[in-house]
């Protein structure tokens, strides 16, 4: 590996301008093969939660194997698991990919994930979401944009670079592809460990973030961390006739409705001691564009308070992702005893994740009403993360950008979580983390409908090409002062 400012090697600037132009033409070139490839693995439903098939995740992984493969530029592709935790199960299959640098040159960790999440009720969807459609520059399925097009963005940027230098170029290459994102990463830290030297790099791309519209691309610098729980109200031994006993016995969910309204305040703001925000400067963004991305219809007033930015990159929030009761069709005139509901927690830049679920804990813990018996399992944890960037890496990608989209890019913070770039900064603590994406604010990643806008795809691959192609023709100081 190398490390510092990178410095041009001796070459012609002629060449590197025509070097440019033929990534370009590359790039368009296989467009359509590239987009035929992506739709191949939207078929393939790999689902990485544990109430799915497994072996759909094994089918996808050894496509993206075959893909990576069929580059010719790895000296190794291996599918590799590792062990959840403690235990002996092990987290679901990964690709991973090497070649080792030459002459001094970098090395590029490609970082994505084949996993999806589940596609929900079908008809919620105007078209199958395993059956990739194209409407109005767009395609449609589960996976089309997360993060089955990150994956795609690197096999594209990886064949230009090949038609374009051959396969016998000096940059080193690591492609990590993983298969549980979408599941917590629950082996990654583990992965990592038991893989760091193949995965050691001087620069890591995770393509899995956002851009700011389909016309501006965005450079990721801010992530929320986050805690997720399922959290069990009980207040009966057992389900009562409700109007015999309704009116002096609480039912499980009267306490659960009750104690959940205690998370937030009356603007919707969060409302749970210790858990933080953080001041930062937040872009132009109103109220209309929030209607017209997240789908806020008129009449309904958006929540909490600050810049709408600050409120989605630098505070916390709380949804109520999941509940276990009766359904409507099932209703009876009962006192229900228990009730389930899944807790997501959002968390701001600057906050450990632990720190936040002891807040969380004590909140609820402290709130219980009429004395309800309150239980927390199946807890998961993400720290946060903000992106140092005094780097060469960021430079680099921000002009490749820039060259790319024909529009300078912005950093921007992201409301989601990436919580395993923590686990990439303790491991490869002198790496540079580039978090870019596919995406665009109509993407509607993990909803019904999510699709992956054509043109953001074309420049996002074109982007990482042309970072690619320069950094092949670059040497870091330390090795251009060994010459």
């Amino acid at each position: 590996m190398t490390t510092g400012n990178t410095t041009e090697s001796s070459q012609d600037p002629s060449n590197e301008q025509e070097r440019d132009a033929r990534l370009r033409d590359a790039v368009a070139g296989s467009l359509p093969s590239t987009i035929a490839d992506l739709s191949a693995l939207v078929r393939i439903p790999s689902v990485s939660w544990s109430a799915f098939d497994p072996t759909n995740v094994q089918r996808s992984a050894e496509a993206v194997a075959e893909l990576a493969r069929e580059t010719g530029a790895f000296d190794t592709v291996e599918i590799k698991r590792a062990p959840i935790g403690n235990g002996a199960e092990l987290g679901q299959p990964a690709v991973l990919a090497r070649r080792a640098p030459r002459n001094g040159r970098p090395t590029v960790l490609l970082y994505a994930h084949h996993d999806v999440q589940p596609p929900g009720d079908d008809a919620h969807w105007d078209s199958p979401p395993f059956e990739p459609t194209v409407r109005d520059e767009r395609i449609y399925g589960r996976g089309a944009a997360d993060d089955k097009a990150g994956v795609m963005a690197h096999i594209a940027s990886i064949r230009a670079l090949t038609n374009v230098l051959g396969t016998d170029f000096d940059l080193g290459l690591v492609l990590f592809i993983e298969g549980e994102e979408e599941f917590g990463s629950r082996s990654f830290a583990n992965f990592l460990e038991q893989n760091a030297e193949t995965l050691a790099a001087d620069v890591i791309i995770v393509a899995d973030s956002d851009n700011w519209d389909d016309a501006t691309p965005a450079l990721t610098v801010g992530l929320r961390g986050n805690v997720t729980f399922r959290l069990t109200v009980r207040t009966l031994e057992h389900a009562s006739h409700s109007g015999m006993f309704g009116g002096a016995v609480p039912d499980a969910m009267l306490a659960t409705v009750t104690l959940l309204a205690t998370l937030w305040d009356a603007d919707g703001a969060v409302a749970v001691d210790g858990l933080t925000s953080r001041d930062a400067e937040t872009p132009a963004y109103d109220e209309a564009q929030l209607r017209s991305e997240a789908g806020l219809p008129e009449g309904v007033s958006p929540i909490g308070r600050g810049s709408i930015l600050s409120r989605l990159w630098s505070q916390p929030a709380i949804t109520i992702t999941g509940i276990d009761a009766p359904s409507v069709a099932n209703a009876s005139n009962t006192l229900i005893p228990e009730v389930s509901v899944r807790v997501s927690a959002r968390i701001a830049p600057g906050q450990d994740a632990a720190d936040a679920y002891s807040a969380l804990e004590a909140h609820l813990l402290a709130n219980a009403p009429f004395g309800a018996r309150l239980s927390i399992d199946d807890v998961d944890q993400g720290n946060p993360f903000l992106v140092d960037t005094s780097g060469w890496a960021v430079a680099e990608v921000k002009q490749a950008m820039a060259d790319a989209w024909g529009v300078e890019p912005l950093e921007t913070g992201i409301g989601g979580s990436i919580p395993f770039v923590a686990d990439l900064v303790r491991t490869f603590p002198e790496a540079q983390i580039l978090v870019t994406g596919v995406e665009d604010p109509h993407s509607r990643a993990h909803s019904p409908n999510e699709s992956l806008h054509l043109g953001v795809f074309h420049k996002a691959i074109l982007t990482e090409a042309l970072f690619l192609g320069r950094l092949s023709s670059r040497v870091a100081p330390a090795a251009a002062d060994e010459d």
